[in-house]
């Protein structure tokens, strides 16, 4: 059964660490964290599990920072501040999907400023 994905104001649970594989063993395609070279079955339904965790995790992460770039790049207060639509060109979004990225992006930076961080802008 999958977790549920962490509210913003739940702390973070920290994944299995993603490390970064060679570049000769990234170019095969058979080779994948070498989950490959696991035999034993429940081992490799662990570490399978692990490194989905961590990917879930990371992308829940990235996605975050996305929408707080966006939210920065759409901040009417930058004499440079781009639309929704350059917006969505530049990170290939729907305009409807950057304006709701650039509004919640905007909570994640209203709700870092509540918690004493400094907004980059």
């Amino acid at each position: 059964m999958a977790e549920p994905t962490p509210r913003r104001n739940e702390p973070r649970l920290r994944p299995a660490p993603l490390l970064f594989e060679p570049a000769e063993a990234a170019a095969d395609p058979e080779h994948f964290f070498d989950l490959e070279s696991i035999d034993d079955p429940q081992a490799l339904l662990d570490r399978a599990t692990e490194l989905t965790l961590a990917f879930r995790a990371a992308t829940d992460r990235a996605v975050e920072f996305q929408a707080m770039a966006a939210a920065q790049l759409a901040d009417p207060r930058r004499f440079d501040r781009l639309t929704p639509a350059a917006i969505a060109e530049r990170a290939e979004w729907t305009e409807d999907y950057a304006k709701k990225m650039v509004e919640f992006g905007r909570e994640l930076l209203r709700g870092a400023d509540a918690e004493g961080y400094a907004d980059p802008v």
